[in-house]
């Protein structure tokens, strides 16, 4: 599997972004597929994530409310939609994809990564 990340840019505080991460290849039960961040200093963290099969979704606390995650299944594509951005937002954004029935929050049941889209928001 391949992941394609876009849509990444500086935004002022209030603002909104929304990032996409195009997959190629197979899908397989239980794939689902997520977004962390990676702010300087700091360890890659979980944002959201989106189970394929029946479009369940789960948010990170910090996020909640704010951030949205869908997805296109004709287009192997999934979305997030950040809005109300903070500067503590600020980060680079990875996609990943998993293919086991494991926890979706925990970064080591991703099997693949695309490369990152950074987001910056400025106070």
């Amino acid at each position: 599997v391949q992941l394609q990340a876009s849509g990444g840019g500086l935004v002022q505080t209030g603002g909104s972004l929304r990032l996409s991460c195009a997959a190629s290849g197979r899908t397989f039960p239980g794939f689902g597929m997520g977004w962390f961040r990676q702010a300087p200093g700091k360890d890659r963290e979980f944002v959201a994530a989106i189970r394929w099969s029946g479009g369940s979704t789960t948010d990170a606390d910090s996020v909640e409310g704010r951030f949205t995650i869908s997805k296109d299944s004709a287009k192997n594509t999934v979305y997030l939609q950040m809005n109300s951005l903070k500067p503590e937002d600020t980060a680079v954004y990875y996609c990943a994809a998993k293919v086991g029935l494991g926890s979706y929050v925990q970064r080591s049941e991703y099997n693949f990564w695309g490369q990152g889209t950074q987001v910056t928001v400025s106070s």
